[in-house]
């Protein structure tokens, strides 16, 4: 049977997910689960719940957990990866506070702007070191990453290591059963094409077969937005479908700092307007973390029955149609090899992929309706500047990724732009490598 490793195990809420996705499936039960973590504590808490899964399912898969990555890399045949570099403290607040000095406002800061830059060049070494060990420890293995930056990480990846790479996210079947919900509509009825980029792709086609016929469903959604239904949470992404004449696929609050136009200083009316959650992440950190303590009691109490459920994660599905041959598909983030004709060759783009024994097989989209091309563009330039600097390890290019990233270059001039580079990498400190 195949061995499952789980790189940041100590993730415990979603270690659990799809410990239960991948053990819940006969063809998988007997697997061998690799748990790594660097923090002792939340690994144990987290071979402690993968047990419980196992008992709950009525299954005895072998599991494992260590402190040494490279024997959870030994022979394994899946590496799942789920880690964060730096954590929240000192990472996440540094990415927050030090930008906000100088009126730079975020939301989520993991996948673009100044946060998704810094964090993808804390992020993109520790993969450069897993992928060499993988290389030694186990070559044909096929890596899941759920790490963001996403398309930073994975694009690298790409670069890098011959090691079979899938970047993987829930924002395309997440947004589509949100969509359902506005339109009351159930999600299983509904058909769809997506593709761009991890964050930043668009639904091309959303509809439905009727006894009359294929219903496009956009203009209910555009009906939405006349009926004055939006909901408050989500009025970036439908103002950018009135806009732009697409839904986007990942959350408002994501999307807001991906361009120029919701988070200005000296617009609070802007804020206001679209219901924007300035330092969402951080309010997310905290309230997850005043929430552990109780949390992992209730994963730890054997009296407290654990409640397995099916996630929306892909990573289980792949597995499966890998081990047995039985066909699914999936939407991954994959090197841009002529499946999306007017994005740059070679980047990271989220296409829908086949998946069965020959592997995970891309389906080429061909060209984007222009404006949808044209605004990815401006994300991509981000993370092919702090793909090369990582990579290369040359400082300049860090640089050049902030004066073009939308969000950033609509607030700072050129100056403070370097300045803000200058003060963050001082303040990661030895959490980044040495920049030349």
């Amino acid at each position: 049977m195949a061995k499952i490793t789980f790189i940041g195990a100590g993730s415990t809420v979603f270690a659990k997910n799809l410990l239960g996705d991948i053990l819940g499936q006969e063809a998988l039960a007997g697997s061998t689960i690799s748990l790594f973590d660097i923090d002792e504590e939340r690994l144990r808490t987290s071979e402690v719940v993968a047990h419980r899964v196992a008992e709950t399912l009525g299954i005895r898969p072998l599991i494992e957990a260590t402190t040494d990555r490279r024997a959870a890399f030994d022979g394994c045949d899946y590496a799942i990866a789920m880690f964060q570099v730096g954590g929240y403290k000192p990472g996440t607040v540094v990415d927050f506070e030090v930008p906000k000095k100088v009126g730079l406002r975020q939301t989520i800061a993991d996948t673009l702007g100044i946060g998704g830059i810094m964090r993808g060049l804390r992020t993109i070494p520790v993969f450069l070191e897993m992928a060499a060990e993988m290389e030694e420890l186990c070559p044909d293995a096929t890596l899941l990453n759920y790490v963001n930056p996403m398309a930073m990480n994975t694009w690298a990846l790409f670069r890098a290591t011959p090691i079979k790479t899938v970047g993987l996210c829930h924002s395309v079947q997440g947004t589509a059963e949100q969509l359902a919900n506005d339109l009351k509509i159930p999600v299983q009825e509904i058909n769809y094409l997506c593709a761009g980029i991890n964050h930043m792709a668009f639904y091309l086609r959303f509809e439905r077969q009727t006894a009359e016929g294929v219903q496009d469903l956009y203009p209910l959604l555009h009906q939405v937005v006349r009926d004055g239904r939006v909901p408050d949470w989500n009025r970036v992404r439908y103002e950018m479908l009135e806009r732009m004449g697409y839904f986007v696929t990942e959350s408002s609050e994501h999307f807001a700092e991906y361009v120029p136009w919701f988070i200005k200083r000296d617009r609070p009316d802007l804020i206001a307007r679209y219901n924007i959650p300035l330092d969402e992440y951080v309010t997310r950190c905290e309230n997850q973390i005043a929430a552990w303590e109780q949390m992992r009691n209730l994963f730890e109490a054997e009296e407290f029955p654990l409640a397995v459920e099916p996630s929306k994660e892909y990573g289980a599905t792949i597995i499966h149609s890998l081990e047995t041959g039985e066909p699914s598909v999936i939407y991954g983030n994959v090197r841009n090899e002529g499946l999306i004709e007017n994005l740059p060759a070679g980047c990271c783009v989220e296409v829908p992929c086949l998946v069965d024994k020959n592997g995970v097989q891309p389906t080429r989209v061909g060209t984007l309706p222009l404006q949808l091309a044209a605004l990815m563009q401006t994300n991509v330039n981000v993370q092919a500047l702090t793909v090369e600097a990582a990579l290369t390890g040359k400082r300049e290019h860090i640089y050049h990724a902030a004066m073009l990233d939308p969000h950033t270059a609509a607030e700072l001039d050129v100056e403070q732009i370097w300045a803000l580079i200058d003060d963050l990498i001082a303040a990661h400190g030895e959490w980044l490598p040495e920049y030349t």
